[in-house]
């Protein structure tokens, strides 16, 4: 690990591990690409298979079978598209909202308990540098996020 981008790799590996390993269990754990495809359909409102494919850059039989699954899960249904088109979208329910915002906040509060002893500045220079890494990936994918 000569090199800062090493120590960058290593250390983006260890944290999408303690990400997961830390996430959210009370009231059933949302699947990782639930909590991901919710979180991009709450952002924008419904959606359509071709709509997430293109945000994601999946293709259309994993978000068949990850749309499937929330189907099961009363996290999402499908609608007719709010605008007039062919495709069905998929919107989120009162469930996945339930489900979603339970997540995030325990998301949160284990957030919380591990930066407890950071100052507040420090957790906000954290969260910019968070936000331009995530930008400039998203950036080079030409797939942006949606933020609030």
């Amino acid at each position: 690990m000569d090199r800062p981008t090493h120590l960058i790799e290593f250390e983006t590996m260890l944290l999408g591990r303690h990400l997961y390993l830390n996430s959210p269990r009370a009231g059933g754990r949302l699947e990782r690409s639930a909590y991901i495809v919710l979180s991009r359909i709450r952002m924008e409102g419904p959606m359509s298979i071709g709509q997430l494919s293109d945000a994601f850059g999946l293709d259309a039989s994993t978000l068949n079978r990850q749309t499937a699954a929330m189907l099961r899960a009363h996290l999402v249904e499908r609608i007719a598209d709010p605008e007039g088109g062919i495709a069905r979208k998929f919107r989120i329910t009162a469930e996945g909202e339930r489900r979603l915002d339970a997540h995030r906040r325990e998301s949160v509060q284990g957030l919380e308990r591990v930066m407890a002893g950071w100052e507040p500045q420090e957790v906000a220079a954290f969260a910019a540098y968070l936000k331009r890494f995530n930008t400039d990936i998203e950036n080079l994918d030409e797939r942006p996020w949606p933020r609030p």
